[in-house]
């Protein structure tokens, strides 16, 4: 599917506010309000809106902290990675995960209450020879500087 311009700006001006109202995006994009709809209807049916979230600070939630983890597998067989996949993607404290391309098989990032917890993940991980952990490398988010708020579009 090709994106057109008032496609690209719909997509910026969601990506900053998913509750922004048909009629103000329809005034940005100058475009009526029904046309507005029908593209927005679109973009979501063909896949490209996958979803409106509400992004929650993190101190509501208790102060969890941020902990970066690169996981490298002992072995590459199909079976292990689908089964460490699996778990990642089961795991609450998981908000992340990714395959990454180096001295390591995954990029992990966790949120945990605190870093006694994270400890127990991840020796439950270590100590589970079904999903083939060879090494974790742990780093602790000190501060965020920049959060993920979507993806840049072209101009």
């Amino acid at each position: 599917m090709s994106l057109d311009r008032a496609d690209l700006l719909l997509l910026e001006l969601l990506q900053k506010d998913g509750r922004a109202t048909v009629q103000s995006l329809s005034e940005a994009i100058h475009l009526s309000a029904r046309a507005t709809l029908n593209r927005v209807r679109r973009l979501e049916k063909d896949g490209i809106i996958q979803g409106y979230r509400a992004l929650i600070a993190r101190h509501a939630h208790g102060g969890l902290i941020s902990v970066f983890a690169e996981v490298a597998l002992k072995d590459q067989r199909q079976a292990n990675i689908q089964r460490f996949e699996r778990r990642m993607a089961h795991a609450p404290e998981v908000v992340a995960c990714y395959v990454i391309s180096g001295r390591y098989d995954y990029l992990v990032r966790m949120a945990c209450p605190d870093i006694e917890h994270y400890h127990r993940l991840i020796n439950a991980w270590l100590d589970d020879a079904s999903l083939g952990v060879e090494k974790i490398v742990t780093n602790i988010e000190l501060q965020t500087i920049k959060e993920f708020a979507g993806f840049p579009l072209p101009r």
